[in-house]
């Protein structure tokens, strides 16, 4: 019937859930991190407290769309896959966006440039 609907919330819930990842650990380690706030949003660095908010509502949504959304059952293959496809879609998008910022798309470019800095 609308099971569907299902499948969409438990993928964005998947979306949520890793993008809380970087916000609220970066967060909560004290450190600036990109965040849609900033200027220019999505480039520049918010506050470690604005990071911790910013990953925190990203957990209650997450929450809200695993588990208050049908009903989510992680021995369900059908359910880990699209959720899990959330989590890998957004996770490989932020590797690249935030790798552009913290050296991540060409790691040996970065100690090079370091070592000759030194």
């Amino acid at each position: 019937m609308m099971e569907w609907i299902y499948y969409v919330s438990y993928f964005f819930g998947g979306v949520f859930l890793a993008n809380a990842v970087p916000h609220f650990v970066s967060g909560v380690m004290g450190c600036p991190f990109q965040s849609p706030f900033a200027k220019p949003p999505g480039q520049g660095l918010s506050s470690s407290t604005v990071n911790v908010l910013w990953g925190f509502l990203n957990l209650v949504v997450a929450y809200v769309l695993l588990c208050r959304v049908g009903n989510f059952d992680l021995r369900s293959t059908a359910h880990v896959v699209v959720s899990g496809s959330g989590v890998l879609l957004i996770s490989m998008m932020g590797a690249r966006g935030f790798g552009r910022f913290h050296g991540g798309n060409a790691p040996g470019a970065l100690s090079s440039k370091r070592t000759t800095e030194e």
